[in-house]
Formats: C-alpha cells, structure tokens, sequence
C-alpha cells in the first residue's frame, strides 16, 4: 500500500508544480464574509464541492452547496463555484449559466480552460490533472477516472481555507464552535 500512496503523491505533486498560483489567489480573494457563496459539482468532484462547503462553513462564511433542500435562490452579486474536471458536466454549467445570467460571480475550478463551463464563467482556476476524459492537456495518472483530479481539488481548496484562516485569524476554536455538535 505504500507505493500507492506514493504513486498518488507524487501524482498529485507534478500537478501542483503545474499550477498558475495567480488563479489560486484568485479564488482566495473572492472569499468574503459579505457574500453568499454557492458552490456546485456532481459526482465525486461534488463531494469535493461539499466538503470545502463544510470547510467554508466552518471559516464563518455564508455557503450553501446547490441541490440541497435548504439552498436558497441566487441573487445578483452572489460568488458560484462550480466544480467539474471536464468542464463538460451539463448540470453544473446550468447552473454557472443561470448564475451568470442573474448577476453572480462565477468562478470554475476545472482542468479545460476551453471547456463550456470556463466559457460561461468570470474566472477560472485550472488543475491540470488527468479525468475520465485523459485529454492530451491533462497530466497523465494510473489512477482510475477523475481521481486525480478530486484529490488535487480537495487538497488545494483545504490549502485555500487555510490560507483564509490564517489571513483572518480565525482560530482552531472558532472553526470547532462551528462543528456539529448533534452527530
């Protein structure tokens, strides 16, 4: 089993050192505590999309994950992060479309810059990682699907929510008197 962590890491690694910092940044800098932050992915790079909704959650920010039932309407000057490796992935670019179009921000995480979700957003954080897809711009992986991918997306959004905490100086306590306390 250690090789294949291994192998995972250092997967994971080239895929960083790829990486443009200036979108991570720019991700970071779109996180307010006056924003509604709405954040959307299906499949696995959904459950990625909700576990940085909990993290946020926990920062003290407003966020919801879309298709709950407790998600309210979007309104003008909402933040959408939709998340989809392949940019291709039709509910969420309906919702980034609808976003848009009522007056949110709407910044994807994907690996195509040239994919329909980039092209109905305001911003885009590119992961080159490898997807279902295995598109020539993608990073090659042995691993299975979009694995790749959801775990670069998990990795750099929990180095995002760190870097906010640290900016705001949110302590370990205020984010824990966040946590769940009826499980």
């Amino acid at each position: 089993m250690k090789k294949e962590i291994a192998v995972i890491l250092e997967e994971m690694n080239g895929v960083f050192h790829k990486m443009d910092g200036g979108e991570t940044d720019a991700l970071l800098k779109n996180l307010r505590s006056d924003t509604r932050i709405f954040i959307v992915g299906e499949g696995r790079s959904g459950f990625m999309a909700k576990a940085f909704a909990m993290r946020l959650m926990h920062l003290g920010l407003n966020v919801y994950a879309v298709g709950e039932t407790i998600t309210p309407s979007i309104a003008k000057d909402d933040l959408i992060i939709a998340i989809s490796g392949s940019g291709s992935t039709k509910s969420v670019i309906s919702v980034a479309a609808k976003g848009r179009e009522v007056g949110c921000k709407v910044f994807s995480i994907t690996t195509n810059d040239q994919s329909d979700l980039a092209n109905v957003s305001h911003e885009v954080l590119v992961i080159p990682a490898a997807t279902k897809n295995r598109l020539e711009h993608e990073t090659k992986s042995v691993q299975p699907l979009s694995s790749l991918f959801d775990q670069c997306v998990h990795v750099l959004c929990d180095a995002v929510c760190l870097d906010y905490s640290l900016t705001q100086s949110i302590s370990h306590e205020l984010t824990y008197s966040k946590h769940s306390n009826v499980e």
